[in-house]
This record gives C-alpha cells, structure tokens and sequence, in this order.
C-alpha cells in the first residue's frame, strides 16, 4: 500500500488541450463530464498518504445571538403541581407552549447563547486589542495565506503562483484543499492537476483522493467515476478512504451496482460503516430493488453496524412507492411482511431511544397513510404538560418506573455507581458503611438537596450558606422531609458558610456531610434511590459521568428516565425571601410508543437538541375504524 507505483506512459497533449492555458485573458470552458486526464499519468502512492475521506476544517463563524425568551411562572405549590398531575408549571410566553427543563431540546443551546451574549462585548473588545498589537511579522505571515485562484489556470501561471508561495514541497496538496474548503469552482481544481502532471509527470494517489473528496462532496459525480477509472488502473488496491467516496458517488447514479462490488471488495479486508451500507441501500430503494436494499440492511444488522436514520428513511420511502407503482417485487411479498418489518425499526428505535429527525418522521407519516385499507391519520402535535397528546386524546405513557425498573436500576446503581469497582476512588468502605446506616435510621426521604452545588446556585460567593439555606426553606415550608447532603468544610464558619445559616439548615433537614476529598453525588443516588419511587433530588448536575459507569445501553435508558422523572432543577435566580421556583418534572415519558390503534413518536426539528435532552414535538397516528 505504501510503496511507489510508476507506469511508463506517454501523455498526449491534444486530449489536454482544453485544460492548458497560455493566460488568464482567454480562458475556455472545459466539458464538466470529462476529466482533465484523459490520457494516463505517471501516477504514484505517496507513503503519507490520506486514508480517509473528507476532513474538514469545522471552524464556525459567529452568527446573530437569538433574543433570549422570556419565561413566566403560576404562582402556587410545585410540588403539589406534580404530586397531582396539574398543570402548575412555568411555562413560555411564545406559543405552542411547552413544559420548561433541563432536558426539553434546545435548552442548553439556549443557556450557552446567554452566556455568549454577556461575554460579547468583552471579546469585541479583546479582539479589537489584539489587531492594535499584532506586530508586522504577523501580518505579513497573515498576508501570505495560500488563497485559490478564482479562475482556472495555466501551466504557466500555476508555475507563477507557485513561485510566490516559495515553492513549498506540498504546494499542490496545500492548494487542493483550500480549493476545497473555499468552494472555488472544480474547474480550478482540475487546472491544478493538469499542472502538476505536466511540472512532474506524476499524480500522487493523495492528491487524487484530495481531489475525489472535492467531487464527491461537491456533487461532480462524472468526474469522480472518470478519477475511479484512473486510480483502478493506477494502484492495485484502494483504501477505505476511496473506497467510501467511490461507493457514495456510484450510488447517486444509474451505476449504483457498481458500489456493490466495491462494498465486496471493502468487506475483506474492513468492515464496512453504516454509511457505506445507507448509500446503497438508498440507491437499491430509489431505483425499485426492494429484495437488495433489505438484504443489505438485514446484513448490517447481523454485523451489528447501528443504521443511521437516512437508512430507515430511505426504506420507509421506497416501500411506500413500491406500494404505489405495485411493482412485481411488491406483490411479491405480503403487505404484512413489509409492514412487520418497517414496525420492527420503530421498536427498535423505541429500544434504543432514539428519536427520528423531521424527515424520518415525514416519511413514517407519509407511509402509515398510504397503507391499503387501514385508514391512518397522521398530524404533528405536541404533548400537555398532563401528559395527553393534543392531537387525539390518548394519555402518553408515564414517567415513573415499574416496580420491577426500580428495583432493577437500584442494584445497578449501587454495584457499578456507587461501589464500582473500586469504591476508594469515591469514598472509603467506613464512610460509606456510616452512611448506609444514618439512611437506615432515618424515614424515607421526600427530597434529597446536593448542599453544595445548589449553593453555588449563588454567583455571590460569600452567600453560599444563604443560597442553601433559601432552598431548604422553602422544601420545609412544603412539609417535605429533606436530606441535605454536603462536604464538612461547610461546618467551619466563614464568609460564605456562617453558622446561623448552616444551623437553620439543620434544624429544617437531615444531614449528612462527607469527607471533602468524597464524591457526594453517589451519596445523593443512593438516598434518593433508597427512599422510594417518590423520592425528588435538587441538583443542577446532570449525572453524565455516572450514567456512562452503568453497564448497558437498557440500563442507562432506565437511569436517563429516572433522573428526568426525578430530578428538580432550581429555576432563575435565588432570592432570600422570595419564593425559589424549579423547572418542571414531566408526568410522560418522551420515547415512541403505540397502542392497537395509534403510535406516538417523539421527533427532532431542530438540530438544537443536544444529547441528554428529549424533543418537543410529537407524530400523532391513529387508525379510523
């Protein structure tokens, strides 16, 4: 693979002709669907080349910050508001409105907006005293960045160009890419190569993977089979890299049975990505070739290869035509079979949590309403914050674990959370072993408060004591029966933990304080667990680096929708006084569920959602009878 291969051609100038220019004054318009290379190159595999396909150079530029929302709260218990079910929640101004918390999508979007607006000015200004200091040298360094042309170029004055960069080693390869990152017209990139192969008599295999990766990413796809011609004869093998690349542009074309052959050829020496098996797999749907797009995602499965939702809509969508046009492959098979499969990845995507993105969902819809006889209904909804779906009545399935769940998710968290496999590295077996036996003697907990980090609620640092002792108040003014846990340096008074505060603390809950160098979130799980069901904790920790400790995806799926179901979150700021309000605590469960005659699927709109938080927006299906 890394050794250099050279074959003895000739390179005959009047196919080229088109591509070789004398100056930039008269410069004519190749033929988009011929590569500049008609004739063979010197071609050689550098031993440095790029194995992989596209790497893109992420660097986002800042956009105008969104208007922060405003928020509103009914005033009124909240924890009677969920103890009954009501509808007692904060909730937006903006219409359709929706529960706030932590994990509706978008929040931490949202959060980190915020917080780049109030750094704004700051950076302006940084910014502003940066450009002032920069020194000549910078700005001479700064000025010589590689920029591509904006028009094809000669042989000449490529040579020119090149000379002003001082004729750097990887001048072609560093040129390839900023044609790449900045979208200059592949015609420049093509005028590149046709320089170098006439400068050096050779193509390096990861100038030609640079320039496949601008094809295929740029739609050329004419161009990129011409470059699959070149490197087959070229080099005897070719990489994943390539080998991706080639099979994404052959299966947006009539050759798309080109690319099996290539995933053939990939599978002996690599398993194939999920990407790999959704370009065919599209393509096999797209043209009609129902039997080959099952067979290779029945295939991925068996490998274990996770499909990306493009896979799933690209099925969804091809048996709906299929159903439509009644091909022989579609009569072929039942409606029931086709039915009991596409069923099978809603399931599985209940299984594994995951939520179908905007068109995913508009291909589900659109494939439940074309079903023969069945007549469904489908309509995009939301959920009120009881729980029912706006749509058509049906209560969602609830928040709270099953019996069994519960008992489950406690033993899992004790031996891989709390204990894990070395319990010194969160505690010590006598502080744990006090702890366990202060729980035993108390009664079961109402709440359980993380004393430290809901102090530090407080961006005033001498009133962490005061911020604590707010929360706790307004816990005990509720009746609740609260566990306060915390750290036993905040037992020695001081600025910010004054001994009035922390004694009021006490009076109005239990407390248990550990060691400072102890985790005490572990601590927090276990109390909470241990007293039931019905058990809440205030915390703004959301429990990441734990859940990843569990040992499965179930069992994480169990403890993600405990914690949401569980879990209170101290909403705005904090006044001594004033009544603290929390985020509010869904009574439903966000994941796809269905009955005998509806399904309700949880769905992304936005790309704001980050990863521990649950869409907004519900597909409601439901069958007349």
């Amino acid at each position: 693979m890394g050794s250099t291969l050279r074959m003895t051609v000739k390179i005959f100038l009047k196919p080229m002709s088109p591509f070789l220019y004398q100056g930039s004054s008269a410069v004519p318009t190749p033929r988009t669907s011929q590569l500049p290379l008609s004739a063979c190159f010197l071609c050689t595999r550098d031993s440095n080349h790029n194995t992989g396909g596209r790497q893109t150079d992420f660097r986002s530029n800042r956009q105008d910050l969104l208007k922060n929302r405003t928020t509103r709260q009914r005033d009124g218990s909240f924890w009677d508001a969920v103890g009954k079910g009501t509808s007692q929640s904060v909730t937006l101004r903006q219409k359709p409105v929706f529960p706030k918390s932590v994990f509706a999508a978008g929040t931490a979007k949202r959060t980190t907006e915020i917080l780049m607006r109030k750094r704004a000015a700051v950076v302006s200004q940084e910014e502003e005293l940066s450009e002032e200091e920069e020194s000549d040298e910078s700005k001479t360094k700064r000025a010589g960045r590689m920029e591509p042309p904006d028009q094809p170029l000669s042989v000449t004055e490529w040579k020119n160009l090149k000379k002003t960069y001082g004729n750097p080693n990887r001048f072609a390869i560093q040129m390839m890419n900023v044609i790449f990152h900045s979208g200059a017209h592949l015609n420049v990139a093509k005028s590149l190569l046709t320089f170098v192969a006439m400068e050096t008599g050779t193509l390096s295999y990861e100038l030609l993977l640079r320039y496949l990766t601008l094809c295929v990413n740029s739609g050329h796809d004419s161009e990129a089979l011409d470059v699959y011609g070149i490197m087959q004869e070229s080099f005897p093998s070719l990489e994943t890299g390539a080998s991706s690349l080639f099979i994404k542009s052959f299966s947006r074309t009539e050759r798309w049975r080109e690319a099996i052959n290539i995933l053939h050829e990939l599978k002996k020496v690599f398993t194939p990505s999920q990407r790999n098996y959704s370009d065919i797999i599209s393509a096999a749907m797209l043209h009609g070739d129902t039997i080959t797009a099952w067979a290779l995602y029945d295939e991925l499965i068996e490998k274990g290869i996770s499909p990306n939702q493009e896979t799933w809509e690209a099925l969804f969508k091809g048996e709906k035509q299929a159903h439509e046009e009644k091909k022989g492959e579609a009569e072929a098979r039942s409606q029931s079979e086709i039915k009991e499969k596409l069923l099978g990845i809603l399931l599985c995507m209940r299984d594994n949590q995951i939520y179908p993105q905007l068109g995913l969902a508009s291909s589900i819809k659109s494939w439940f309403e074309s079903l023969t006889g069945e007549k469904w209904t489908g309509s995009w909804t939301t959920a009120t914050p009881k729980g029912v779906c706006s749509s058509c009545g049906s209560a969602l399935e609830t928040i709270n674990l099953t019996t069994e769940e519960y008992s489950e998710l406690k033993d899992k968290v004790m031996s891989d959370i709390i204990e894990g496999r070395d319990v010194f590295c969160k505690t010590t077996p006598q502080e744990l072993e006090r702890f366990k036996a202060f729980v035993e003697r108390k009664p079961a907990f109402d709440v359980v408060v993380d004393g430290l980090n809901v102090a530090n609620i407080s961006t005033n640092k001498s009133k962490l004591s005061e911020t604590l002792l707010t929360v706790v108040r307004e816990l005990h003014h509720q009746g609740l029966s609260v566990l306060v846990l915390g750290r036993k340096h905040m037992l020695r008074p001081s600025k910010a933990w004054e001994r009035n505060h922390m004694d009021l603390i006490r009076q109005k809950a239990h407390c248990f304080f550990t060691d400072n160098i102890s985790e005490d979130d572990p601590f927090l799980l276990y109390a909470a667990l241990h007293s039931g069901n019905h058990c809440k904790f205030v915390s703004r920790d959301l429990m990441r680096d734990h859940k990843a400790c569990l040992p499965d995806g179930a069992t994480r799926r169990l403890f993600f929708k405990w914690q949401r179901g569980h879990q209170l979150v101290v909403h705005g700021n904090v006044i001594p006084g004033k009544k603290v309000r929390f985020q509010s605590i869904p009574s439903y469960d966000t994941v796809i569920q269905n009955s005998m005659d509806s399904w309700h699927l949880p769905y992304d709109e936005t790309e704001d959602r980050s990863t521990y938080e649950v869409p907004l927006r519900w597909l409601c299906l439901t069958r007349e009878h």
